[in-house]
């Protein structure tokens, strides 16, 4: 991209959510935030079994 190109394109600003669409977004960020700790105690869960398997 060109600078002038840059110049030319503006960033607007997004309308305020609904109370519907922020409900709906607020349920998909605990269930993504929830998806993402499942993940990181499986993972622990998982270091935690090949360390005891090491000291065997």
């Amino acid at each position: 991209m060109r600078i002038y190109e840059l110049e030319l394109k503006t960033i607007k600003p997004r309308p305020p959510l609904t109370l519907a669409q922020a409900r709906i977004q607020g349920l998909k960020n605990v269930v993504d935030r929830d998806k993402q700790q499942l993940h990181n105690e499986r993972e622990r869960q998982r270091q935690q079994r090949e360390h005891e398997q090491k000291l065997l």
